[in-house]
């Protein structure tokens, strides 16, 4: 018999049907057994004997072969999409035998603390809850990708190796290769730059490596990043491309993620009508409403991050708010100053309900003008060889973002800790085990 999904047992009422997954958990009621199977489409509950039951218990693989039957009015459980049928159960096969398990894997919440779903991931992965944050994770790389694609981007594979370290300063991890020294990227920022010549308008996904020594809630020393770049642009070019790719990836989370969203019982975002701010004037706005002067301040305070989302979600009845002109001194060195304004760069960041989901910058295209950024930072040019190449042989005005994707996943889903939002973190205390 050819294996029928969970989810399509819907379809095949009164038909006979072979599932195969994971008890998911097991219920005793005397000469009945309640089994809820699952796999990568669902649960569903399954009624058998016990002794079809035998010694069948949670994370054990089964192929079970039954009748698919409605369940009583009174009986039919809400809250699973099959919850109105139920599996008459004719046989069961047991394929792998799980061992005991260190915690209760069959409560609809995982109630266990972070460190001890980071020790069990491979095993805490498998609980509904926690897959449903890496299926909506998915989501929002192919809400992404989609609105990239919708700007005309080329999908691009940069590489984490590098002979110079991205971004400067001293949080990277350096690696031996071969008899040399290179760099784990801090961001495939040149990479993407040295690619619009090329394509003028790419995208992509990689990870990026920060050496940061602090534990945090929103950091991670190894993430992911979703990132456009984009030439024969201008300041206000890029703002309209990053609040479209920004809206538009949330949009397409909402519409094929809605379940998830109400089963984590979160509100769907509001990213419509997104409010432009400037550094100084959101931290003026903060000073209005708090009483907080952080108004000579060179970058937003976590706090402030916050209270300004409030003020956008209260004011524009949007999640999103998209800050610009940071410190020049304070962005990297490719990051081009407001003509009008040096002292303040032409940056932005788009918050998204109280924490920064993405950061970018109109870039620094002039030849020159660059190698003379890198030499400001105490930087020599001849570790940027191959990046400064491609500026000496054309480069247009040009400019892009970048996404951070677990923090984007954490936002959506109001996650306590950036880690939840990674299927194996790495951070200074962990590499897949903790390190003390």
């Amino acid at each position: 018999m050819v294996r029928t999904l969970v989810i399509d047992t819907l379809k095949k009422t009164g038909q006979t049907v072979l599932l195969k997954g994971w008890v998911n958990a097991r219920r005793d009621h005397g000469k009945i057994v309640f089994i809820d199977l699952r796999d990568r489409t669902g649960i569903i509950q399954t009624v058998l004997s016990p002794e079809l039951a035998g010694s069948l218990h949670p994370e054990d693989v089964v192929y079970i072969t039954g009748l698919v039957k409605l369940r009583p009015e009174k009986l039919i459980n809400p809250n699973i999409s099959t919850g109105q049928i139920e599996i008459e159960v004719q046989s069961a096969e047991l394929i792998s035998k799980a061992a005991e398990l260190p915690f209760d894997m069959g409560s609809p919440t995982l109630n266990v603390e972070l460190p001890t779903l980071l020790d069990h991931r491979s095993l805490t992965l498998r609980h509904p809850t926690v897959r449903d944050i890496f299926t909506l994770q998915s989501a929002v790389y192919q809400g992404f990708r989609e609105a990239s694609l919708k700007l005309k981007c080329t999908e691009i594979f940069t590489p984490t190796i590098s002979a110079s370290a991205t971004e400067g300063g001293a949080e990277v991890f350096k690696v031996q290769y071969y008899d040399h020294s290179a760099f784990m990227v801090q961001s495939p920022q040149l990479y993407k730059q040295m690619l619009v010549p090329v394509f003028e308008r790419v995208f992509l996904m990689s990870k990026a490596y920060r050496a940061e020594p602090s534990v945090t809630t929103r950091h991670l020393s190894e993430s992911t990043q979703l990132d456009c770049e984009l030439g024969f642009v201008n300041f206000r070019d890029l703002l309209d491309a990053l609040e479209f790719v920004g809206k538009n990836t949330l949009k397409y989370v909402t519409k094929t993620c809605h379940p998830i969203l109400d089963r984590f019982n979160i509100p769907h975002p509001n990213v419509d009508n997104i409010p432009r701010l400037t550094m100084r004037e959101a931290q003026k706005i903060i000073l209005d409403r708090t009483g907080i002067d952080h108004t000579t301040e060179p970058d937003l305070m976590p706090e402030d991050e916050r209270e300004i989302c409030r003020w956008a979600l209260e004011t524009h009845n949007c999640d999103l708010v998209t800050i610009t002109h940071f410190p020049t001194k304070k962005r990297s060195f490719y990051t081009a100053p407001d003509p009008k304004n040096p002292e303040f760069s032409l940056s932005y960041d788009l918050l998204f309900r109280g924490m920064e989901i993405l950061s970018g910058s109109q870039r620094i295209h002039d030849h020159d003008e660059l190698v003379a950024a890198i030499e400001s930072r105490g930087m020599s040019p001849q570790n940027f060889k191959m990046y400064l190449m491609a500026f000496k042989y054309g480069m247009p005005p040009e400019g892009g973002f970048s996404f951070g994707l677990e923090r984007l996943t954490m936002q959506i889903l109001k996650l306590a800790n950036v880690r939840e939002a990674s299927l194996f973190p790495r951070d200074m205390e962990r590499v897949d085990f903790r390190l003390s």
